[in-house]
């Protein structure tokens, strides 16, 4: 009896691309709406911590938060349901049939190479901000 060839590890079936573009827009969204929320879910007087004495290991870098209300409640339920959607789309990703048949090594190449396949990425919303002094190059 001889052994069937392997399938090719790399080639992805259409549904599982669209799983990992979606799972990845998901977790995009979550990062994003996290960057919008205060440090602190609850809320906080902050604290600005003193510099180390005598120079020690963190010589200067101080730790210090602003004072926080914390989370609102609409907040705390968009938090939610954000982390809820991309933990169904990322479970869709990874129960999908298609790595049934891949193990090992090669399935973790695969997984990798997923992330990267052209349509599987996420759309990044890009940000336009004023140009900076280190964006104009001098003119002699």
């Amino acid at each position: 009896m001889t052994d069937a060839p392997a399938s090719d590890p790399f080639d992805f079936p259409s549904d599982l691309i669209k799983a990992q573009k979606d799972a990845a827009d998901a977790h995009a969204k979550l990062r994003r709406f996290q960057a919008s929320l205060p440090w602190s879910r609850e809320p906080h007087d902050g604290w600005e911590a003193p510099e180390p004495a005598h120079g020690g290991i963190l010589h200067g870098y101080q730790s210090s938060r602003p004072a926080t209300k914390g989370w609102t409640q609409a907040e705390t339920a968009e938090y939610a349901r954000l982390w809820e959607q991309w933990r169904e789309t990322a479970a869709r990703v990874y129960t999908h049939r298609y790595w049934h048949n891949h193990r090992g090594e090669d399935a973790i190449k695969a997984r990798q190479a997923l992330k990267h396949e052209p349509g599987a990425q996420p759309v990044l919303e890009v940000e336009a901000s004023k140009p900076g002094q280190d964006d104009f190059a001098a003119t002699g």
